[in-house]
């Protein structure tokens, strides 16, 4: 493996599309307020991108030298793994994406406040601050959360609620508590992601003392969990969507679809007893995310145009 390769492997570019999942679904209901801003949505994109690569960084460096990734672990090998790149270099690198992420944060917030609210632009100040230090602190440090059975709760807050609500404020300057549902469906949804690498991950885990929640409770409780995320998820979404838009608007339940897949992924996480054969599963709940986001997405704008 090349330096260049090495580099976009530790971006993990395939968990890019789940973490523009919340801020497209907050984008797109912004529509019916009449207050969308392409030019927030597309700074929030790269503001979004720019922490989740951080997270990657972040979780390579932290796993790597506390060796947790070892020959134990499935999936791909990470970057500080190879040996490729050094712990000074991904250090390097991750100081450097915590400057342009938070550079990239406060443009976002200068666009959307202009200057004129002080007391929110530093409640997002604030936010963005401590998305950076949470992305930073999942797998990096003795006080490592990702170490203490904590992966979650963050994945639920800031994939779901900061994200879908945070952009959503930034455009219609108000908070609507309707849209806490569908925030909450977009976190368990990638609290489920998580919850699976945690699974497949479980025997490396737990020789290295990283307590995940399927470590603590065991494979058995992980199932359960993972069902309920997932169960919980389309709950919410129709339950949002019924209030919303109503049950005789069916173009919105178009993103349903993407729960289709879902069926037969649970009924193998439900059986699995080999942990390899949870890999191909984590790309299936991702994209299926990103999918029903999109077709909120699409959904909304078609029909406010």
């Amino acid at each position: 493996m090349s330096k260049i390769a090495a580099w976009i492997s530790a971006a993990r570019l395939r968990t890019l599309p789940l973490s523009l999942s919340g801020i497209l679904v907050g984008s797109a209901l912004a529509f019916p307020e009449g207050e969308f801003d392409s030019s927030i949505f597309w700074l929030a994109i790269a503001t979004t991108l720019g922490l989740q690569i951080l997270s990657n960084f972040a979780n390579d460096y932290g796993d790597g030298v506390k060796g947790t990734d070892n020959e134990e672990r499935i999936g791909p090998m990470r970057a500080l793994q190879s040996g490729i790149i050094t712990d000074q270099e991904m250090k390097r690198a991750i100081l450097l994406t915590s400057t342009l992420t938070a550079l990239l944060a406060l443009s976002l917030i200068y666009l959307s406040f202009k200057g004129d609210n002080f007391i929110w632009s530093l409640v997002f100040i604030a936010l963005g601050a401590f998305a950076i230090i949470a992305a930073i602190k999942y797998t990096v440090g003795k006080s490592a959360y990702g170490y203490r059975g904590l992966g979650d709760v963050f994945v639920f807050i800031f994939f779901g609620l900061v994200s879908v609500l945070g952009v959503n404020f930034l455009m219609t300057k108000q908070l609507d508590i309707r849209l806490l549902l569908p925030a909450t469906s977009i976190g368990l949804l990638s609290s489920a992601v998580l919850n699976l690498n945690n699974m497949r991950d479980e025997n490396g885990d737990r020789n290295a003392d990283k307590k995940t929640l399927v470590v603590i409770f065991g494979k058995q409780f992980a199932k359960r969990y993972h069902f309920s995320l997932i169960i919980m998820a389309f709950l919410s979404l129709f339950l949002f969507i019924a209030i919303y838009f109503g049950l005789q608007n069916f173009i919105f339940y178009l993103p349903f679809i993407a729960f289709l897949p879902l069926g037969s992924h649970l009924k193998k996480v439900l059986s699995y007893k080999n942990p390899k054969t949870l890999d191909p599963e984590l790309k299936k709940v991702a994209l299926s995310t990103f999918a029903l986001s999109i077709m909120l997405f699409l959904s909304v704008l078609f029909t406010n145009l």
